[in-house]
């Protein structure tokens, strides 16, 4: 098995793990170094370890290299998962960089390429590949940050909530209070792919702004209201006609490939459809019981 705890589904009667609870992708990564870490796994880093590094790296999936050393493309290469780390099956190359001759006495390429007027830090050499495995590319491509979220979040088809309101039939009374609420859903839950993280959202309504249309005057709850009797949003009116919506102020947590929730930072809002009112007074009839 080459380094790193890893298995080919289907192989020499290999059990094959369950797949990682993070991913970095299909993509290939170009790196600064890459050290041997804890359980036989490289760590990958785009930080070069030496001033003068006689190497750099590139990691590619088993399936973009075609090469007799590792027999080709193979399928089903997973390693273990390690909670909060990306870990991933890669091909390891590197290319030989000239550095300055008291870091590499006796090295008769890089005198050669020193001699040739290569500048330290050129290549002298294509990519070769030197081993392959399981490698730790957290550094290269971090989970999803609230802030990277919050750019998908704001980009949700998020609902926009439309208002009911006491009395119906868009005729109110003055003097009598108006009821608003909404009774849409007020949570929503997104699966997103962020560079190849599962990215579940969940958006809450947090804040709703009730337009009255009165004026510029609002009513502002943290709920979506009710109807009566158990109303908590109400305005009064005086006679005229009114075009009243709500702004709902949206925000959320997500989780990235079943982690722990965490805030998303930042709201989003959104405006409902709008909803026309005529207040009128009420006036008292008298009537014949008897009729």
């Amino acid at each position: 098995m080459p380094f790193g705890a890893a298995s080919a589904c289907g192989g020499l009667d290999a059990e094959c793990p369950s797949e990682p609870g993070v991913a970095a992708g299909s993509g290939t990564f170009d790196v600064a170094s890459v050290i041997d870490g804890p359980g036989g796994v490289a760590v990958a880093s785009r930080i070069a370890i030496d001033p003068y590094p006689s190497y750099r790296y590139r990691l590619l999936p088993p399936c973009v290299v075609a090469d007799e050393t590792i027999g080709g493309c193979e399928q089903g290469l997973f390693c273990a998962p390690v909670e909060g780390r990306v870990v991933q099956y890669y091909v390891m190359q590197r290319q030989a960089l000239v550095v300055p001759p008291e870091l590499a006495p006796g090295d008769p390429a890089n005198d050669a390429s020193l001699a040739a007027g290569f500048a330290v830090g050129a290549a002298r050499g294509g990519y070769l590949t030197y081993r392959q495995g399981c490698v730790d590319v957290t550094e290269l491509n971090p989970a999803p940050s609230p802030a990277e979220v919050f750019a998908y979040f704001q980009a949700l088809p998020l609902p926009q909530l439309a208002t009911s309101v006491q009395p119906p039939g868009g005729t109110v009374l003055v003097g009598l209070p108006t009821i608003f609420f909404t009774d849409a859903p007020t949570e929503q839950v997104f699966t997103v792919d962020i560079r190849g993280f599962a990215v579940v959202i969940t958006a809450e309504a947090r804040e709703f702004t009730w337009h009255t249309g009165d004026g510029g005057a609002v009513v502002t709850s943290d709920g979506p209201g009710a109807p009566y009797p158990n109303q908590t949003v109400t305005y009064d009116y005086t006679s005229g006609s009114y075009t009243t919506f709500v702004t709902v102020t949206w925000g959320g947590t997500f989780t990235v490939n079943g982690s722990a929730a965490v805030e998303v930072a930042g709201t989003t809002t959104t405006d409902g459809p709008a909803v026309q009112l005529t207040a009128v007074e009420a006036r008292a009839v008298l009537t014949n019981p008897y009729d």
